[in-house]
């Protein structure tokens, strides 16, 4: 049984994640002891609300470059926790896992250095691929915020199956594998398919703190003069 205090301070963390600011919402959530932020956090992974599962990503991330600085070990427990929760033998599905992997490293240079062939084994067939339709939407999502930071460690296996999600009847995934080439300056309009640039299908992506809503072209058009979705 879950004590009441667990019970409190959960409740007030999704109040925190839905009701503040970006900032102020990850300045209150430092304020509460690692231990036990990291595993509400995980809990919110798995609510029926995206918006606060992407907030909490969000906190995690910024929660696991804190312990990178201050206990990288106790971070790179996160990091395997996350793992088991992709693992088959685990007996879940591992909502929000592979989304916060991409979140964690890409604030973690030294984690990063460990951990990202791992968060790129995820979305090849040869490696550990993630077969579930829901959670390849999350690795391409991961894998794009990761390449925010660190744009030059694409390398050209991944960089080919992104490219591959361009042809995907999902324009979720559609959407989220632009955002990785773009992220990692491998999208060039000129040479995408044509049903890319001219595809209307209208998707929410999650933008750093809230999800808008855009078109598949103009994501792709977008590429082409500025920065998009991080």
């Amino acid at each position: 049984m879950s004590k009441p205090y667990g019970r409190k301070t959960k409740k007030k963390v999704g109040k925190i994640l839905i009701g503040s600011h970006r900032k102020k919402a990850l300045e209150m959530l430092s304020q509460i002891p690692n231990e036990q932020l990291v595993g509400h956090l995980f809990s919110h992974f798995y609510h029926t609300n995206e918006l606060l599962k992407f907030r909490s990503i969000v906190a995690m991330g910024a929660l696991g470059s804190r312990m990178e600085k201050s206990n990288i070990e106790k971070a790179r427990i996160v990091l395997r926790r996350i793992m088991w929760n992709l693992n088959d033998e685990s007996g879940g599905i591992g909502w929000g896992s592979p989304e916060a992997m991409g979140e964690i490293l890409c604030q973690s240079p030294e984690l990063a250095l460990e951990f990202k062939s791992i968060l790129f084994s995820y979305l090849d067939p040869d490696g550990n691929f993630l077969e579930h339709e829901m959670l390849q939407r999350g690795i391409l999502w991961g894998i794009g915020t990761y390449l925010e930071s660190f744009s030059d460690d694409l390398n050209k296996k991944t960089e080919g199956l992104l490219f591959g999600f361009l042809h995907s009847t999902d324009p979720i995934k559609k959407g989220y594998a632009i955002r990785a080439l773009h992220n990692a300056n491998r999208f060039n309009c000129s040479i995408v398919p044509e049903n890319i640039v001219k595809d209307d299908s209208q998707i929410e992506i999650f933008d750093q703190w809230n999800f808008v809503t855009t078109k598949i072209s103009d994501m792709a058009l977008s590429c082409e003069s500025h920065k998009i979705f991080a």
